[in-house]
């Protein structure tokens, strides 16, 4: 169901500059083996990433598991070091993570972080990729409003708009502008930390709406993307809360529920974000040494 995708980060391996790698700790369960699993639980749609590091392995369960790549939607990005690099190790890329996933080609690639001056030229390799067949569709990850009408701005040489854009979207980062902005114009928001990584389960309110629904709190977290429009990527290493997430259709939310849930973002988090965004987009670059390459344009966090 492309409505709910299946999270790869940090599944086998953790990237040495993932947030909280320092924290892991003890044996980690192989990508092949988590994958083999999500894909027996019922995830046909696989979200992975040049920065996640662990596409080979990704590609063993998806041969393990047996599912015909036909019944399989798997998705790819880009990291912002290749993006910085150009376009032709952009292909280089799309091509290598076709070889580790073993899967012939990506039914979507996502450009990770708009890094300033180059995320332009990245996505317009994208649309070439996808003209010889290497890609089916093309989408953006963390874009705000002004990346999105830098990147299909008159002159800008883009074609093809984004079919996606994948932003945190959870109850504790509500974005109400940007949530309407891309879907006025018809890109689909994916959420990933939907789930909120499992660190929002004991928050009154959503126990409080887990309660009265009779769902857990990861299953009402899910539905209240899903309510909102947005398609949902959850993670777990666990085959059980695989089975558990995978719970958010066939039932909803009520409109006192869904509005509960709408008052818990912060000003502060949206300053988070706010933070996060302009340290990410020039993340693994040279651009992190130079205050000037960041946009000095508004930001649209909300």
């Amino acid at each position: 169901h492309l409505a709910l995708g299946f999270g790869t980060y940090k599944v086998g391996v953790v990237p040495a500059s993932a947030s909280g790698a320092s924290a892991a700790a003890g044996p980690e369960p192989s990508a092949k083996d988590v994958v083999r699993d999500a894909l027996s639980a019922g995830y046909r749609f696989l979200d992975c990433a040049e920065f996640y590091q662990n596409e080979a392995g990704v590609g063993e369960g998806i041969r393990a598991a047996g599912i015909p790549r036909s019944s399989l939607y798997i998705a790819g990005k880009v990291w912002t070091s290749t993006i910085y690099a150009g376009p032709a190790a952009v292909r280089a890329q799309v091509q290598k993570s076709i070889a580790d996933l073993g899967c012939d080609y990506l039914d979507l690639v996502l450009i990770h972080w708009p890094v300033p001056g180059k995320h332009v030229a990245a996505y317009r390799e994208l649309e070439a990729c996808r003209r010889d067949g290497l890609i089916k569709s093309i989408g953006v990850s963390n874009y705000t409003v002004e990346d999105y009408q830098e990147l299909t701005a008159e002159g800008s040489g883009v074609t093809v708009p984004p079919a996606v854009n994948q932003i945190e979207v959870n109850p504790f980062l509500y974005r109400r502008d940007t949530l309407s902005f891309f879907q006025g114009h018809k890109v689909l928001v994916q959420s990933y930390r939907a789930l909120r990584d499992g660190k929002a389960f004991d928050h009154p309110v959503v126990v409080e709406v887990s309660k009265a629904v009779g769902r857990t709190p990861a299953q009402v977290l899910g539905r209240w993307c899903l309510q909102k429009g947005c398609a949902v990527i959850a993670k777990t290493r666990s085959k059980a809360r695989m089975e558990e997430n995978a719970q958010v259709f066939g039932w909803e939310l009520s409109p006192e529920h869904m509005a509960k849930l709408d008052t818990l973002t912060t000003p502060e988090a949206l300053e988070n974000f706010r933070a996060l965004y302009l340290k990410c987009i020039v993340r693994d670059t040279p651009l992190a040494d130079d205050p000037s390459a960041l946009p000095s344009r508004t930001i649209t966090i909300t």
